[in-house]
């Protein structure tokens, strides 16, 4: 039995895919900070309050579960609209999207272009809002598999001394180079670890199980790496270090986006998430540290109080759904879909 966790990074999405998607979710974890990357992007105090009001909507009756809300940082988004935000209480963090790395990420702000909004990150140094950064290079010329190494080096660095007090948060660290980073970062710095990147290196983009082919469920963006990266998130994240939690990035996209000739980046993993951190944590013989790493750390980085519900954690075999319908839509195929895995969490 451990605290009730938190799911540091995810996305939701809106309309039929919400109401579809968040029961996964809310079904284990007790709050969430909720990624704004929606057409148009959550970028002002109203929209987040507009959206929260419909994710409230969709959580299932008699489950309690928090949304955290999230504005998208574009060259509009100004001192004042942080301090508003930071004012209201609505809003918990920023998220920053480099243009063009990522899913709905083409209204964020390059890297070269990051000092022209650098009075709005001062404001949030002020004010003490949280920067959640996908740190990938935009630069064409970088090999896609070096993106977030090049991040690190030409733009987290001079970042992080540039803004001595700013809160940072890597957002799903793929590499040694991210990890290393973030262990030896002043305080302040912190980075979230999906379940993909913890399981999975890149050859399961091509084979798996003992069968070759491309597996598009298992594409996400930044793209899974080598086995020496993996093996440096693992130790990351079942070390007890308070620098390193849980953000899923589960990221949901109906079947025929990512089964198609251009596939969408996202791996849909709300469905057994906890499941799956508690076996690799087994694997690893750190069980005992599996609670501070879905359950305090990230409330501590965030101000959030650590959560007073429980959530029991037992070993049984169940198989992940094939497929999450989604009204007026093809479904959802999750992560690891038709796979037995041995444990079971429920709401205590």
């Amino acid at each position: 039995q451990i605290a009730s966790p938190d799911d540091l990074h995810l996305h939701v999405r809106d309309g039929e895919m919400l109401k579809a998607v968040l029961p996964h979710t809310a079904r284990i974890f007790r709050r969430a900070i909720i990624m704004p990357n929606l057409v148009p992007p959550v970028s002002t105090l109203q929209m987040a309050k507009e959206y929260k009001k419909r994710i409230l909507a969709a959580i299932p009756q008699g489950t309690e579960f928090d949304p955290l809300m999230t504005l998208y940082l574009t060259h509009q988004t100004t001192p004042e609209d942080i301090k508003q935000a930071a004012a209201d209480g609505t809003v918990t963090a920023v998220k920053w999207y480099p243009a063009g790395a990522t899913t709905n990420s083409g209204a964020g702000v390059k890297e070269t272009e990051l000092e022209k909004v650098l009075p709005t990150l001062k404001a949030m140094e002020e004010v003490g809002m949280p920067l959640l950064c996908h740190g990938e290079s935009t630069d064409p010329t970088v090999d896609v598999f070096d993106r977030e190494a090049t991040w690190v080096r030409n733009v987290l660095a001079p970042l992080v001394d540039l803004l001595p007090n700013l809160k940072i948060v890597m957002e799903h660290i793929t590499t040694k180079e991210g990890v290393e980073f973030v262990q030896n970062a002043r305080k302040g710095v912190c980075g979230t670890l999906t379940v993909q990147h913890l399981l999975l290196n890149r050859n399961a983009l091509f084979s798996y199980g003992g069968a070759g082919g491309l597996r598009p469920h298992h594409y996400c963006l930044p793209v899974l790496k080598r086995e020496e990266h993996r093996k440096a998130l693992v130790a990351a994240a079942t070390s007890g270090s308070s620098k390193f939690f849980a953000g899923t990035d589960s990221a949901p996209h109906t079947v025929d986006k990512k089964e198609c000739s251009c596939g969408c980046a996202g791996c849909f993993t709300a469905p057994a998430a906890l499941e799956l951190y508690a076996q690799l944590f087994e694997a690893e013989g750190k069980l005992e540290n599996l609670e501070g790493f879905v359950s305090h750390h990230g409330a501590d980085f965030y101000g959030l109080p650590r959560n007073s519900t429980s959530v029991k954690l037992e070993k049984a075999t169940w198989t992940i759904p094939a497929a999450v319908e989604v009204a007026g839509s093809s479904p959802v195929v999750p992560f690891m879909a038709g796979e037995e895995i041995s444990w079971r969490a429920t709401r205590v």
